[in-house]
């Protein structure tokens, strides 16, 4: 089907699912707890937008579009204290103000994982408003709810530490909330990748928003129109947490997995050249892995980009070829990497190191095309999937335009193209470019038609948030649900 929510409402989901259905845990404060209880109550049922659109199709009910319940009633909570919430949301120093917050949640989870005889699916994370408005890193506090940090010592204090640690422990435990990234989703995400803890994050804004009014009594958030979508949203997120897959691709050539490599500067690092390395791999089946690297001097200043060295890429494709081997008990027959940026002599001599004369490695570079736009004398754009071949290894290609299914474009601008460059390797410059349309339809996260950029990119700079937000997690290959 075109539109995996038509497939879902007809024929299920690609997997089963559990036979119990689909147990989860949640973290909230008693309002929270409430409100999502009510919330996978309704999911039971259909949901409707006010204003129905192909764009935004019916929603059927969680068990009649992937084959299993939700159940609404969670099989363990832990209730956070809505007090202890404002008290840590509302500290000056944001460092402290997310470490703080976010533990209130990672601590109470582990603790029930640990001490509850029951194993649950997925925990549900219920924030309240006040973490969405004060725990992300540009959040601001208002001067008359500020409360003051204890042992607040700075960054470059805290950075100094890790280098020379001080005689008591207590003092180097002062440094701790300055080691991570101040987000409270990245955090948290990395807090519990140790655990393998997958995690859905929902405001209670968005499922109980006719609860949020203004004087007039109005919704502050008037989600009414984007209910169905929601809807459709969470649920195949939930379902793909849980261990299920919602859909596979068609046109996805067996034998063939894709990998995006992704870049990001550890936080907290004096050495501005620093920089995490790690690797999506993705296959025809639909599962996703990532594959965490060195932390090395990957990044250039001058120029601006991120290249590994022979060793440091040889190493983090070897860890994917490993991980394909023991799916499938045979290497693949094409690599495809998909990056930003070219990939140098010196990391292609690693990864072709790592790759045997049976595997055709192919380096792809996917950029945004910002100045190149295609327009019609109706008030249709370009079709989604159009392109243009300029060599025989370059082109442009249309992501987003017209879709025919949907009756519409689902953009606000005249949709840009996607820049396609085969930089390294041998492959027809259109198979590249209909692999790089297919993985646009591989978003678990969001149950809609088609996303901008493929899956491998896609994701690219919040795996790379989380695998950087905080100290180096020794884990083995995890899946993707675990970063999103």
């Amino acid at each position: 089907m075109p539109d995996p929510r038509d497939g879902l409402s007809l024929f299920g989901p690609l997997d089963e699912g559990k036979p119990h259905g689909i147990r989860v845990g949640v973290a909230g404060t008693t309002e929270g707890i409430r409100r999502i209880s009510a919330y996978l109550s309704r999911l039971e049922q259909p949901v409707f937008s006010t204003a129905p659109h192909r764009n935004r199709p019916v929603f059927p009910g969680f068990e009649a579009a992937f084959g299993v319940p939700c159940h609404p009633k969670p099989y363990v909570t832990t209730t956070i204290s809505e007090a202890e919430i404002i008290k840590n949301a509302n500290i000056d120093d944001k460092h402290h103000r997310v470490f703080n917050t976010v533990g209130l949640y990672a601590d109470a989870i582990l603790e029930a994982t640990r001490e509850q005889d029951v194993t649950v699916d997925l925990w549900f994370v219920v924030v309240p408003e006040i973490i969405y408005q004060n725990c992300r890193p540009r959040s601001l506090i208002a001067a008359a709810q500020k409360q003051k940090a204890v042992h607040a010592i700075g960054v470059k204090e805290a950075i100094s530490r890790q280098d020379a640690p001080l005689l008591f422990r207590e003092y180097d435990d002062e440094a701790v909330p300055y080691l991570y990234d101040p987000d409270f989703h990245s955090q948290l995400k990395s807090r519990l990748l140790a655990s393998q803890i997958p995690t859905q994050i929902v405001r209670e804004g968005t499922i109980a928003f006719r609860e949020f009014v203004r004087d007039d009594g109005s919704p502050r958030r008037d989600l009414s129109l984007l209910e169905s979508e929601i809807a459709w949203n969470i649920s195949s997120a939930v379902f793909y947490k849980a261990g299920g897959r919602p859909w596979k691709l068609r046109s996805i050539r067996p034998g063939v997995c894709y990998i995006g490599i992704v870049f990001k500067q550890v936080f907290g690092d004096k050495k501005a050249e620093n920089a995490c390395c790690a690797a999506q791999m993705f296959l025809d089946s639909g599962d996703g892995v990532v594959f965490k690297g060195d932390v090395g001097p990957w990044y250039n200043p001058t120029r601006g980009d991120y290249h590994l060295s022979k060793v440091a890429a040889s190493e983090i494709l070897s860890i994917a070829l490993k991980a394909y081997r023991s799916t499938h008990g045979e290497p693949p027959k094409e690599m495809f990497l998909h990056g930003r940026t070219e990939f140098n002599d010196t990391e292609w001599e690693g990864f072709s190191g790592a790759v045997g004369r049976e595997t055709n490695l192919v380096g792809v570079r996917i950029k945004s095309e910002p100045d190149i736009r295609v327009y019609h004398p109706s008030d249709n754009p370009i079709l989604r999937g159009s392109a243009w071949v300029q060599r025989e290894t370059s082109g442009l290609l249309w992501t987003g335009g017209w879709v025919p299914r949907l009756q519409t474009y689902p953009g606000r601008e005249a949709p840009r193209p996607l820049r396609i460059d085969v930089i390294r390797g041998v492959c027809d410059i259109e198979t590249v470019m209909k692999d790089v349309l297919a993985l646009t339809k591989l978003n678990y996260n969001s149950c809609r038609y088609a996303d901008g950029l493929p899956v491998t990119l896609r994701f690219a700079d919040s795996v790379g948030e989380i695998l950087s937000s905080g100290p180096k997690v020794v884990t083995p290959p995890l899946q993707f649900r675990h970063y999103i």
